[in-house]
């Protein structure tokens, strides 16, 4: 039976590279998207050109009141498509940068990456529990940022180190369902993260590159591929951990 994989935030970026990539390998995707319908659409009918099947649902993850409603979309499109009452994956990708010291952190900033990258992630995964397959998969996305420091993203990288802790505890919780949960912790990458700095700024990449081992920066294929792999049959047996990606950033 093909396997379905929902992505939040894959309009776009790691989300879209991921999703492209499971579709290669022959699976179904789910992508969410914020506000970028038309982003969307474009990568579900990439996934229909391969011959998979794909649908695109708006989702904030930093609303979880809305997460009942999304459900109920989700459990209609799943019937509506693959005529199946479950799906096989979720991949919690959707986030935001925010840069700002400590010192000049607002409250604002510090709840929207709380709300976005930490309990969007907590409740939205509890909510979809029910729909989760047993002998699914989770992936969380964290960040190479929760081992290296760098000034400037301390809020950005403490929400990521809780996903990191609650990834583990959802391994031992869901491990009675044979569900692996693990975490994907992506070194700086060239997408339209934090409106794209890494990408389009010369001395931040330069910052970056000069940090890692292999001497650049990362691509989405560099990473969409990890995420597919990671939630492939062959795969089962890598559970709880936190894997790296970032071409040595910091050692």
């Amino acid at each position: 039976m093909t396997k379905i994989s929902l992505i939040t935030g894959s309009s776009r970026g790691l989300g879209r590279n991921t999703a492209l990539s499971i579709a290669k390998g022959g699976g179904d995707v789910v992508v969410t998207y914020h506000s970028r319908s038309q982003d969307a659409d474009s990568v579900v009918s990439d996934i229909r050109a391969m011959g998979r099947k794909a649908v695109a649902l708006q989702l904030d993850t930093g609303r979880v009141a809305s997460f009942d409603t999304f459900a109920k979309t989700l459990r209609a499109a799943l019937r509506d498509t693959w005529q199946r009452d479950t799906f096989d994956a979720l991949v919690n990708n959707a986030g935001h940068g925010d840069y700002a010291l400590i010192s000049d952190t607002t409250e604002q900033q510090f709840d929207r990456l709380v709300d976005v990258h930490f309990k969007g992630v907590f409740f939205l995964t509890q909510k979809l529990l029910p729909l989760l397959a047993d002998g699914g998969r989770i992936v969380n996305l964290s960040s190479g940022l929760t081992r290296v420091s760098a000034p400037g993203w301390s809020a950005y990288s403490a929400v990521k180190a809780a996903v990191e802790v609650l990834s583990i505890y959802m391994a031992k919780e869901f491990g009675s369902r044979g569900i692996a949960v693990n975490t994907v912790a992506p070194g700086a990458i060239e997408t339209d993260f934090f409106g794209g700095a890494v990408r389009d700024t010369p001395d931040f990449n330069k910052f970056f590159a000069d940090m890692t081992a292999l001497g650049r920066v990362g691509v989405a294929d560099d990473i969409g591929p990890v995420i597919a792999g990671l939630l492939k049959d062959d795969n089962r047996w890598i559970n709880a951990q936190r894997i790296e990606v970032s071409g040595g950033q910091g050692i």
